[in-house]
């Protein structure tokens, strides 16, 4: 006779799994306290950054003070027992411990006492810091060699009279030993590991500064970290799966911002050819200075050889823009072909039904009979450079670093994350989008599809998704673009400002509405009462008054500026979105003065809280985060083994 179970056979075969992951009534008991003791800890707390824009130095300084947190906790920590000049050489060593500690040394000041205090109150603001997170979290964090002694600090307290002796013994020996330096760096560390749990870098690493390449570097090396791709990201990783258009266009932006030693130092990637063919084709081209000569990667006297480059790569940028259109009628960007708009014999071009000169009609290796066609010396050039970026095994390491850590969006905690919209209509619609292969597509169906060709394109390489690369970079439907057309040629060779407007989606405004906004949550599967949408892309004007929040907290737009370059418009230096288990706030950030200053005179990057919003009555716990769900359904599960186990039907070992 059968005997009948309450559970199905898929059922069974998972609560054998489990049983052979947890094989005892103990061990899947003591797992579900665990587990239900993490699920009460206040969850971690996530900083959101954007449109970085290779501002490494100040990104550095900003990772290092956690967005203002680290001098918060030392103020509210600290500020019965140190004044406010001690906590601001305090956060320094903080921040740059090495180098605030070689600064301190050549003063003098490295004594055994200042070692043993400096140490007490480190492992204090560690105490702090860390008192959030589980035991066994905190210990992955610690540096091996120092794992057992940190860990005895931080669940040793000074002040309970038993073990003051042992607590006091242990700093005493680090010192004696001369270990305290190396102990203060490891504590430093701990400390910035722990304020911030998880960094969401919302697109646009690349481009306008110069060293996107540090920006990567550090966030190769840090503990928990997503990115939603930018068109500033995106172009370069274009370039390096191979699409001839957006190696071009990299090149252009480099020459551009005179960004060069990224291209050349960092990544390998010699530009000889394309300055000795630059020299023999072109003559004056003035309107292709770069954009910030005081920082010449070049001396000045070599400026017009730039700007001759600059030219002979927007040519070539433009001629394979062109090609581009052509194989693509679905991208519907047949207006972007302007080199067959440009009357060659009278130096003018018509845009939109209307005749405006050109400010520069040399184009020696243009056929006005076929203006898309690359010369052979191009040809060659463009081959060549395309091979050499496909190849560069620096930028190879971080573009696979975007590619396994990033993507196109984001649903995080109940977070909508994404660079630039979601192509909408006037009327409020998804726009529809029609692909190479014929699909026809709107809403989050477009954006999976979009991150989806961006990996075949550098993974497989075909010709239709590496041109979708360059689409994504500026194509009229893109969502990393977001507006109706890139007008660089118009701003290269037409002086009426009037044809540079680029127009943006419908998605810009109708976002800042409530009822918009909540329709797009809806469509990625978020509760519009809780969730929100957070994008970079377009900067705050926040010196004209503009508030990063609308919706009425349903979209938030964390672009302050936080490139050099946009400083004026913004009126700041860039946002930090930080959301804690006590709910999110917006802060702004100060220029930065630079690390030999915030080193010598101790000066930081002023972060003032703009915007408070959405504060809990109670802190938000880990069983409330999409972590936590994770961890209550392992719990369900449990519950159902040890169940199991206990009716007989699941035998333990």
């Amino acid at each position: 006779m059968d005997i009948k179970t309450p559970y199905t056979k898929e059922q069974l075969k998972i609560l054998r799994l489990l049983a052979a992951e947890y094989p005892s009534i103990s061990m899947a008991g003591a797992t579900l306290v665990n587990l239900t003791a993490l699920c009460n800890l206040p969850k971690g707390t996530e900083h959101f950054m954007s449109d970085l824009h290779g501002e490494a130095e100040a990104f550095e300084h900003i990772l290092n003070n956690c967005s203002g947190v680290i001098r918060e906790k030392v103020d509210t920590v600290f500020y019965r027992t140190m004044s406010a000049e001690e906590r601001r050489s305090f956060c320094t060593l903080i921040y740059y411990p090495v180098e605030k500690l070689d600064e301190l040394r050549a003063h003098g000041a490295l004594t055994d006492d200042w070692y043993r205090v400096t140490l007490y109150r480190l492992v204090d603001l560690s105490r702090s810091v860390a008192s959030k997170y589980t035991r066994a979290k905190v210990r992955a964090a610690l540096p091996e060699d120092f794992q057992y002694i940190i860990d005895e600090l931080l669940h040793t307290s000074g002040e309970e009279h038993d073990k003051q002796a042992y607590y006091q013994n242990i700093i005493s020996t680090v010192i004696a030993v001369g270990q305290a330096e190396t102990f203060i760096v490891s504590l430093c560390h701990l400390i910035k590991r722990m304020a911030v749990d998880r960094l969401h870098v919302v697109g646009d690493i690349y481009d306008r500064g110069n060293h996107a390449d540090r920006i990567l570097d550090m966030l190769c090396e840090h503990h928990n970290v997503d990115i939603q791709w930018g068109n500033h990201d995106i172009v370069w990783m274009g370039a390096a799966a191979g699409s001839a258009a957006c190696v071009a266009t990299v090149l252009n932006s480099a020459l551009q911002y005179n960004t060069l030693s990224i291209v050349e130092n960092t990544y390998g990637i010699s530009l000889r050819d394309l300055i000795g063919f630059a020299q023999e084709t072109y003559k004056d081209c003035t309107w292709f200075m770069p954009r910030n000569p005081d920082d010449a990667y070049y001396v000045k006297n070599r400026m017009d050889t730039l700007s001759k480059a600059h030219k002979a790569i927007a040519i070539i940028m433009f001629k394979l823009e062109g090609q581009m259109i052509r194989r693509h009628p679905e991208y519907g960007m047949e207006e972007r072909l302007l080199l067959s708009h440009i009357d060659y014999e009278r130096n003018t071009i018509t845009i939109g039904g209307v005749e405006y000169p050109l400010n520069d009609g040399h184009f020696p290796t243009i056929d006005p009979g076929d203006p898309y066609a690359l010369s052979p010396a191009e040809e060659s050039l463009i081959s060549s450079l395309t091979y050499a970026f496909r190849h560069s095994r620096a930028l190879r390491k971080h573009v696979l670093f975007l590619y396994n850590n990033g993507s196109l969006y984001k649903l995080c905690n109940g977070n909508l994350l994404f660079h630039g919209c979601v192509p909408m209509t006037d009327d409020g619609g998804f726009e529809k989008v029609t692909t190479h292969d014929g699909q026809v597509l709107s809403g989050r169906a477009y954006m999976d599809y979009c991150d989806k060709t961006a990996r075949a394109a550098f993974y497989d390489g075909g010709q239709d998704e590496l041109d979708f690369m360059y689409y994504l970079w500026c194509g009229r439907q893109s969502p990393l673009f977001g507006r109706e057309k890139m007008t660089t040629f118009e701003r290269y060779f037409v002086n009426d400002r009037k044809t540079w407007e680029e127009v943006k989606n419908p998605y810009y405004e109708l976002v800042e509405q409530y009822d918009h906004a909540s329709a797009i949550l809806r469509e990625f599967g978020l509760d519009p009462h809780t969730a929100h949408i957070i994008n970079g892309h377009v900067p705050v004007r926040a010196a004209k008054g503009e508030h990063p929040v609308k919706a009425n907290g349903r979209y938030i737009r964390i672009d302050g500026g936080f490139c050099r370059a946009y400083h004026d418009k913004t009126g700041i230096a860039g946002y930090t979105l930080i959301y804690s288990s006590r709910g999110l706030r917006l802060v702004s950030h100060s220029p930065f003065e630079g690390k030999e200053a915030a080193i010598r005179e101790n000066r930081d990057i002023l972060a003032t809280t703009d915007v408070v919003f959405e504060m809990m009555a109670e802190r938000m716990l880990v069983r409330d985060t999409d972590e936590g769900k994770g961890i209550l359904d392992r719990m369900e599960d449990l519950h159902t083994l040890l169940a199991a186990y206990r009716e007989g039907i699941v035998s333990p070992e």
